[in-house]
């Protein structure tokens, strides 16, 4: 294991990806900062998670920043209008994309990054088990990676910042995996895009049905109360 001592920060959901995304820094030995975004999202249940994991992986601050996407809607996780799918992905994006949210977010954790001194920043977004969304894509990840030089003044200083995706290439089945190598707890991470009484998933929407699907493939164990089994 790398011992680089460098500061990172982890742009954590509180969902599955991003807890492995950020465990997988902590073993790279970076020193974490963990972001956490509070768009007044549907699945607001995910940022306990965030701060349980927060726990568990010993991260010694974390942010938990206010945005209220809800003003600008346009997406069924900020809008309850709009129902969350539960037939499964289709060919189009879903209405559970929301407008430009990792080049928010992502522009967010590099703002801090660099308020902090450091070069490295690590996202959880997966480009091959995924609902179609266009900022997951590695060229989303590459064309941001090239915008952080250009729009701070590290960059302008000669400083690279270095925008990790470890997840990038791997289906859920090697997430779950990688959550098993690294001691995690599934149950910690929250995926459900639409939870039910009791904070219970609802099992049916297309993040619950991914992580369903992967965890009985890997075969590993996952104590996550569906309201539907």
């Amino acid at each position: 294991m790398s011992t680089t001592s460098r500061k990172a920060v982890v742009l954590l959901s509180g969902g599955l990806d991003s807890m492995v995304s950020a465990a997988m820094a902590r073993e790279a030995g970076y020193e974490l900062y963990a972001l956490t975004i509070d768009y007044n999202q549907r699945h607001r249940v995910e940022i306990d998670a965030a701060r349980a994991i927060v726990a568990r992986l010993n991260i010694g601050r974390h942010v938990i920043l206010p945005l209220d996407l809800r003003q600008f809607g346009g997406s069924a996780l900020t809008e309850d209008n709009i129902a969350v799918p539960k037939g499964g992905g289709g060919a189009d994006i879903p209405v559970t994309y929301v407008p430009a949210r990792n080049l928010v977010f992502l522009s967010l954790t590099l703002a801090w990054a660099e308020a902090l001194g450091a070069l490295d920043v690590f996202i959880g977004v997966n480009a091959l088990d995924y609902s179609g969304y266009p900022d997951c894509r590695p060229e989303f990840i590459a064309g941001f990676t090239n915008l952080a030089s250009l729009a701070t003044k590290a960059g302008a200083d000669g400083s690279s910042f270095s925008v990790h995706a470890p997840l990038q290439y791997m289906h859920k089945s090697d997430i779950v995996r990688e959550a098993v190598r690294l001691k995690l707890d599934l149950a910690m991470a929250w995926s459900c895009y639409d939870p039910q009484p009791g904070n219970q998933a609802c099992g049916l929407c297309d993040s619950c049905r991914l992580r369903r699907a992967a965890v009985a493939e890997v075969g590993a164990q996952d104590q996550t109360i569906y309201s539907m089994s």
